[in-house]
């Protein structure tokens, strides 16, 4: 492959698609210097494509016939429908004719069809799902939230050093601080995967800040929050439960009587940068760190920004060499 990216997208998956999908891909297209593969429904995505102005020489269509379904059993939806958008999409990556897959499909099938079609990068022993979630003075890295359920004290040892190089290139966040979550922030404390963890990460040339509580997550204490994807998944779908049900709370209180309307008349721009601050399509999607490759894992709900944003990080990962960076820090 050329130096400009070559972006490969899953046209079919998400609730919104192939909508957004196409509209975010035109709108990369007509702005950078990438070239970009939609992989689904030959038909389906060209009748979208009539609604655009582009350059044809930038966007091309690879048919896949199939579909992987949310409610689908993921290892079986992978080895079953061969001919499916993701599927086609992961082995276009695979075979080096793109530089990054996107996906708003079924988190699972693209957490096995990443590990079992793309692969590994030498020398790692498990790749990580890492979303960035919202805090008081930005976002936090969250490694890993789905990938592995079961984690050995060596797996978060090399999460920490993927997400510590992720951060510092894709994100801009100078020497990011990488915190281990645990029950208190002592280094005694905790089960054995956490005690040796914190032994190991304590070794590595990262900033490593030791260990950290799930209170300190919103504040933004650490760049990097290392953890089992158990624990992971809890914080995120927690972190994505509270958010919106706070944004609730707030609007009922400030609909309750007329001079709190009053109030949030009067504080509406306030309320929108707030909001813009949590705004997760702003920054893509959760990359699957540790693979020969970039996968990223789309919202299942992304609009058409959420998909220009995903493709803008699948350009600086490739710029970047990150792949090639994580390689080098984990077998020195």
């Amino acid at each position: 492959m050329g130096k400009k990216a070559i972006i490969a997208i899953d046209a079919m998956g998400g609730d919104n698609a192939p909508f957004e999908i196409v509209k975010g891909s035109i709108e990369a297209v007509n702005q950078k210097d990438i070239e970009i593969i939609l992989v689904g429904d030959e038909s389906k995505i060209a009748r979208e494509l009539k609604s655009y102005s582009y350059d044809p020489s930038k966007l091309s269509i690879v048919h896949a016939s199939e579909v992987i379904d949310m409610e689908e059993a993921p290892v079986i939806a992978i080895r079953k429908k061969k001919d499916s958008s993701m599927v086609v999409g992961l082995n276009l990556l695979k075979d080096k004719k793109a530089d990054a897959f996107i996906s708003a499909g079924s988190t699972g099938a693209l957490l096995a069809g990443g590990t079992f079609l793309v692969g590994r990068i030498k020398g790692v022993e498990r790749p990580a799902l890492a979303p960035l979630i919202p805090n008081k003075t930005g976002f936090s890295l969250l490694i890993d939230c789905g990938a592995n359920m079961d984690s050995k004290p060596s797996y978060l040892s090399q999460f920490a050093q993927m997400g510590s190089i992720y951060m510092e290139n894709i994100m801009g966040v100078s020497n990011p601080k990488v915190g281990l979550i645990n029950v208190g922030v002592e280094k005694e404390k905790g089960n054995q995967l956490t005690k040796e963890a914190y032994s190991l990460m304590e070794e590595l040339d990262i900033n490593f800040m030791g260990n950290i509580e799930a209170r300190d997550i919103p504040y933004g204490r650490a760049d990097v929050i290392v953890c089992d994807a158990f624990t992971g998944n809890i914080i995120l779908k927690y972190t994505e439960g509270f958010g919106l049900s706070l944004f609730d709370i707030i609007k009922e209180e400030l609909m309750g009587s007329t001079l709190s309307k009053i109030g949030a008349l009067l504080s509406k721009s306030a309320f929108k940068r707030i909001k813009h601050r949590f705004d997760y399509t702003e920054y893509g999607g959760a990359p699957m760190l540790g693979l020969q490759g970039l996968v990223i894992k789309a919202h299942g709900s992304s609009n058409s920004k959420a998909i220009f944003s995903a493709i803008c990080q699948g350009i600086q990962f490739k710029e970047q060499k990150i792949v090639e960076q994580i390689e080098q820090r984990i077998n020195q």
